[in-house]
């Protein structure tokens, strides 16, 4: 080999190329990691006030007081508001999540046989 090519050769190895490749591609995938875990506390709060909305919509439909029912939904930090439909009492709870630094508005609704047990 010409002594012209072997001092080139040097400039096309690819040591660090993974070290470069990892330094731009790790900011990405931290992201979504970090999104994936912020998903998956927004779908647990989720299940927490369809929770929350189903004992509410119960506890009213028993002739429980309004102020038990939204204590309820204030242990879960969210706010009650209730509806009758016919036989039906229904309750919703709503509460507010943050979603990488946006406001993502979550409710649940639930209804109950009025008189019920």
């Amino acid at each position: 080999m010409p002594r012209a090519v072997r001092r080139r050769l040097p400039l096309l190895d690819d040591r660090g190329a993974v070290a470069a490749e990892l330094a731009v591609a790790l900011p990405a995938v931290l992201l979504v990691v970090a999104l994936g875990i912020a998903g998956l506390g927004a779908s647990a709060r989720q299940v927490q006030l369809q929770d929350a909305a189903a004992d509410a919509a119960r506890l009213l439909a028993r002739g429980e007081g309004h102020g038990r029912a939204a204590g309820v939904a204030a242990a879960v930090d969210g706010a009650l508001s209730v509806a009758h439909e016919g036989d039906l009492v229904c309750a919703t709870v709503a509460a507010t999540v943050r979603l990488g630094g946006a406001a993502l508005p979550l409710s649940a609704s639930s209804c109950a046989l009025a008189g019920g047990v």
